[in-house]
């Protein structure tokens, strides 16, 4: 937990994907708001992702956008549909993760900073 309270978020440099939960209609929101879009909810409970989740699409950059990420080029994106029911942005192999494949988050270092990465799961 940060020192707010929070659990660990990768946007703020933590190992974890953190959605919010409105506790009055359900509704998942990623990235948090102090509201519910959905029905205009003030409470939304903070929870930790599972990782888990469904390529929805995938690339490759092949050209990096700055200079100092060259380094990492070529590397893959994927759109994940994540199980609790949010889509998210995370980072993958250039090759091996295809539409359709489960996969598991772990976070690596790119740039500056922290980002998701998603790996192929084999789920029984």
């Amino acid at each position: 937990m940060s020192p707010d309270g929070d659990p660990p978020d990768w946007t703020k440099g933590g190992e974890g994907l953190v959605l919010a939960r409105c506790r009055a209609c359900g509704g998942v929101q990623y990235f948090r708001r102090p509201f519910c879009p959905a029905c205009g909810g003030e409470d939304p409970a903070v929870e930790t992702a599972s990782g888990r989740g469904t390529v929805y699409a995938v690339t490759v950059v092949a050209r990096a956008p700055s200079p100092d990420l060259q380094a990492h080029a070529p590397y893959g994106i994927a759109l994940v549909d994540a199980e609790e029911g949010f889509r998210f942005m995370a980072h993958c192999p250039p090759e091996g993760v295809a539409i359709g494949d489960c996969v598991r988050t772990t976070f690596r270092a790119f740039g500056a900073g922290l980002v998701p990465f998603v790996t192929q799961d084999v789920r029984s």
